[in-house]
């Protein structure tokens, strides 16, 4: 059996529920699926920035959008089961390293036990069949070493947000086992499977304490960019990408259940886990007007410095390969950021890019 990518007319008409639908990775993936005709249902608290893409892009239009809290557990039940959705994707989290330092608690409750939540929903909740959990590159023990981490490498994280994630992937496995069993998945009819993806980057996002947010930021007050890493090492890539991961293999968990219910990876090509310095060069120059960067010199809490993903499985089984590179992912950003400050339809100018990417052969 072969699974040959994403197959853009098989969401046509599909219930999805999706939670974390107001953040910058669900309000670009609620918009990809209106595009593609599924029927789009969102739980998730209210945008987690202001400005938002969410918000900017009109995102709510096309979608059934519930405001709630994954912390929530009867919320998010009752939400799912009015959707009644075929396919759940779930990615709301506490996202930030950070911040999960100065708030481990919130990081846990939400990463952990809302999680738990949402599977709970699930087996509360006829007729869903596939089931992806959205996770992070973060969520294995980090090693420092110079090859990339394949999907059976220990979990682990040294943080709160990334032990949070770890902690994330071995609930999704108890589960896995304990409820929704490969080996008996006649029974069940839900297949399980999980995404991990690296650093994600993009038009629309504003959240505090990630770079490229912090650069478009600085360069709208005429100042240069703070930076603490220059030499930190991260699989970056348009956020596009591990979403089209994220459809690829829910698709194949519908479509094929039991075979699919694993962990992937999602991740550019090597070339393009390029250090901070690299990203920020290349997105002043593609900027223009002088827009510059200068080492933040005070005290940082630890990250990791050098995080890599294999994505061979994702790449044989799933048929899933990155389409933009580094290089041209940063001049869409620049381009999205601009199209915004001159006051254009946002909405607009996103389902462009998503268009755009779709149509992208891979190479």
């Amino acid at each position: 059996m072969e699974a040959l990518g994403m197959n853009p007319s098989f969401w046509q008409g599909k219930r999805v529920f999706l939670t974390g639908h107001t953040g910058f990775k669900g309000s670009w993936l609620s918009l990809w699926l209106q595009q593609l005709g599924a029927q789009v249902h969102g739980f998730a608290l209210p945008s987690p920035s202001q400005p938002s893409l969410f918000e900017a892009a009109n995102v709510a239009q096309g979608m059934h959008s519930t405001l709630g809290d994954i912390r929530d557990a009867d919320a998010v039940r009752a939400a799912m089961q009015a959707a009644q959705p075929d396919i759940v994707i779930h990615m709301a989290a506490q996202a930030l390293v950070r911040y999960s330092y100065a708030h481990p608690v919130e990081t846990y409750s939400t990463n952990v036990m809302g999680l738990v939540h949402v599977f709970e929903a699930v087996r509360a909740t006829p007729g869903v069949k596939a089931v992806v959990n959205v996770t992070s590159d973060k969520c294995y023990e980090n090693k420092e070493w110079p090859w990339g981490y394949r999907e059976n490498e220990p979990m682990g994280g040294y943080d709160p947000y990334s032990n949070s994630k770890g902690c994330a992937e071995l609930i999704t496995s108890a589960y896995r086992n304990s409820y929704f069993n490969p080996a008996k998945y006649g029974e069940h009819g839900i297949a399980l499977g999980s995404g991990r993806a690296g650093n994600v980057i993009g038009g629309g996002d504003w959240a505090e304490d990630r770079l490229i947010p912090d650069m478009v930021r600085a360069i709208a007050a005429g100042k240069p960019v703070q930076i603490r890493s220059p030499h930190a090492i991260r699989p970056w890539q348009h956020v596009l990408e591990p979403l089209s991961g994220y459809l690829t293999l829910a698709e194949q968990l519908y479509s094929h259940g039991a075979a699919f219910a694993e962990g992937f990876n999602f991740g550019p090509h090597d070339a393009d886990a390029r250090p901070v310095e690299w990203i920020i060069s290349h997105l002043c120059d593609s900027w223009g007007n002088g827009a510059a960067w200068q080492l933040d010199a005070a005290p940082q809490p630890h990250e990791a410095t050098y995080l890599k993903l294999d994505c061979s499985k994702a790449k044989s089984r799933l048929g899933w390969q990155p389409r933009w590179n580094l290089a041209h992912t940063i001049d869409q950003i620049v381009a999205w950021h601009k199209a915004h400050a001159a006051g254009a339809d946002m909405r607009a100018m996103t389902l462009a890019q998503i268009a755009s990417y779709q149509n992208t052969e891979i190479k």
